[in-house]
């Protein structure tokens, strides 16, 4: 049913993301797909990354520890953007339909007040996607 599933991550956030990652794999292992883990990054250094290269390379080991740890197909892709604060969403939608991905997991959080103003990034993926989004809370 699915052969391509699409995980956006922050590497900044890993430790929130353990059930979305376990459901990914789950699903992953059920299906015989990979999980490509998609990331985006800026182009200045950041805390976590003092390049574009440098987030590309942590994003990558990040897949393959994940492959290790699960058992599953993994690959990354990292997406730069001039300012991920505004355009993060539409940065992951873009690499969602060039990865010709069929499910996306994404870890979200319970809604809040401030939901009805900004939406969240699962918010807006689930909105717009073409293919399904699984969001986990």
């Amino acid at each position: 049913m699915y052969r391509k599933v699409i995980f956006p991550v922050d590497l900044s956030h890993i430790d929130q993301l353990t059930k979305a990652l376990a459901t990914a794999a789950d699903l992953a292992k059920h299906y015989g797909a990979e999980i490509c883990y998609v990331g985006v990054t800026g182009e200045a250094p950041a805390p976590g990354a003092r390049s574009p290269a440098d987030y590309a390379d942590k994003l990558a080991a990040f897949a393959s520890e994940q492959a290790s740890k699960h058992g599953v197909t993994t690959a990354s892709k990292a997406c730069v953007s001039h300012d991920p604060s505004v355009d993060t969403d539409k940065t992951l939608m873009s690499a969602i339909n060039e990865l010709g991905g069929d499910l996306v997991v994404m870890q979200t959080h319970a809604p809040s007040a401030m939901d009805y103003i900004w939406a969240g990034h699962g918010d807006t993926i689930a909105a717009h996607a073409d293919v399904s989004v699984f969001l986990v809370r």
